[in-house]
């Protein structure tokens, strides 16, 4: 009897405290109190820099592949990437999203905030340049981070972009109408750039809010995007590079656009991520490469690669699969997780003064004074020094007076060497100047890419978009050349 009271009270208790819990507002469970309920611009712009470095710096095969494309280096159990399997690990699509959700989306929210966060009544007079400032940087990084898209997959959602749910299926702009607003965008930012006021100090994550190297970076970019459409626009290709100049470019190493990893996870280098965390060891430096700066006896080798097991540097032959232990590797400067990752330096500022002069644009110098500066910044800023310079540009078939072949081949095997790890940026110059002529592996499934194949979910989910934006530039494929590759 006593325990058939202990349940039955047991029941009205249970039902009491649970009649009690419904009449309080259980939304309340809801609410996390350590997630922030909204976000400043700023720190939506912090993020966009550091997602911006990670897709462009990662050696992750699931998302960029361009220092295998660019033949910097080769793979060892797994050669897919190095065949240019796209579509295995679906890289176009990773490679999209990544850009246009964790970089160009935020860097648009971003804007949109400090634009909200700019009509403040009460800021003071250097507040307000520094908005202005803030959104002046905002928009020419985003334009850069665009510039990247349409030079990876030629037309893309543009002005119908970054709607969300209000068009899931956005329609895609023509590539060399995108590219032209950029251009113009970032002139706009340049303009609006006050150098004697403040901007984002030290939410800005590559240079600590200092609104006069972002001055000189946005008009290195000008220059870059410039430069890149010479073949296929002189004219405006002309206009773009000597505003540029006049404006103010880099100057030396010290305005270089650097991003500076920590040493503990999560902001740490991707390649050391990939690399060392993982435990595994997938990549050694292409034949390509190493058999190149071997040849030209160059100084920069013991900062890119590690010795082999000989003594020397050698290089896993380019597509095939390699043993790890039997050649050299990345160097140890590049596996240390605060490794710098170099977004723009001096020395590609250079190489393009160079192609500038050649291509008979007024900017002063020498094509072969430029070509000198590049080479030297490049080995300083790795570690070598002046004297190794020097004795590297007296060689024959370095020197400008006496390498082999025109202009285009000089200043392509130097910004090639030059560039690395940027397999990225090595790949938009190799594409323009086709030198140096890398040749396809024999196991390679296409001929090397020109440009990405769209991503699998356009092609699903954007069917219509994705047909018409395939037909406009001669196909889907990677054999396409984009509007300024036209040689």
């Amino acid at each position: 009897m006593k325990k058939q009271s202990y349940i039955i009270f047991s029941a009205i208790t249970f039902i009491s405290l649970f009649v009690a819990s419904c009449k309080r507002d259980l939304t309340d469970l809801n609410h996390n109190p350590k997630v922030a309920t909204s976000v400043q611009g700023q720190t939506l712009f912090s993020n966009a820099e550091k997602a911006f470095t990670d897709i462009m710096t990662t050696p992750n095969v699931n998302n960029n592949i361009f220092e295998l494309i660019s033949q910097y280096w080769a793979e060892t159990t797994y050669p897919q990437e190095s065949r240019y399997d796209l579509g295995n690990r679906n890289i176009p699509q990773n490679w999209w999203t990544i850009l246009y959700r964790d970089v160009i989306e935020d860097l648009q929210r971003s804007i949109d905030l400090m634009s909200q966060e700019a009509t403040d009544p009460t800021l003071l007079p250097e507040e307000q340049v520094a908005y202005k400032n803030r959104l002046a940087i905002a928009k020419i990084f985003k334009s850069y981070a665009y510039s990247v898209l349409v030079n990876t997959f030629g037309n893309i959602p543009y002005s119908e972009a970054l709607q969300g749910s209000g068009n899931p299926t956005p329609a895609y702009d023509d590539a060399k109408t995108v590219y032209y607003s950029l251009l113009d965008s970032i002139a706009s930012g340049i303009n609006d750039l006050d150098v004697n006021g403040s901007s984002f100090d030290e939410a800005d994550l590559i240079y600590n809010g200092d609104v006069s190297l972002w001055y000189k970076f946005a008009n290195s970019i000008r220059l870059k995007l410039g430069i890149i459409i010479a073949d296929s626009d002189p004219s405006r290709s002309k206009t773009e590079v000597e505003a540029a100049v006049n404006a103010g470019v880099f100057e030396s190493n010290n305005d270089n656009a650097v991003f500076y990893y920590l040493t503990t996870p999560p902001n740490v280098n991707p390649i050391w991520t990939n690399l060392v965390q993982s435990g595994r060891n997938d990549f050694v430096p292409a034949n390509t490469l190493v058999n190149k700066m071997n040849d030209l006896d160059d100084p920069r080798r013991p900062f890119y690669f590690s010795l082999d097991p000989n003594g020397g540097y050698s290089g896993g032959i380019y597509g095939s699969g390699n043993t790890f232990a039997n050649f050299s590797h990345a160097s140890d400067m590049t596996l240390e997780p605060d490794f710098p990752s170099v977004i723009m330096d001096y020395e590609e500022v250079e190489f393009y003064l160079a192609e500038a002069v050649e291509r008979g644009m007024s900017v002063s110098g020498t094509a072969e004074e430029h070509y000198n500066n590049a080479v030297t910044a490049s080995i300083l800023y790795w570690g070598g020094t002046q004297q190794q310079a020097n004795t590297y540009l007296a060689q024959p078939d370095v020197n400008y007076a006496t390498a082999a072949g025109d202009w285009k081949q000089k200043i392509g095997t130097q910004s090639w060497i030059g560039f690395y790890p940027r397999g990225f940026d090595a790949w938009v110059q190799w594409r323009r100047l086709d030198y140096p002529q890398l040749q396809k592996p024999a196991s390679a499934i296409t001929d090397i890419p020109l440009r990405y194949t769209y991503p699998s979910n356009e092609q699903n989910l954007n069917s219509a978009n994705y047909q018409e934006a395939s037909s406009a530039i001669g196909g889907d494929a990677v054999t396409t050349k984009l509007f300024w590759d036209i040689n």
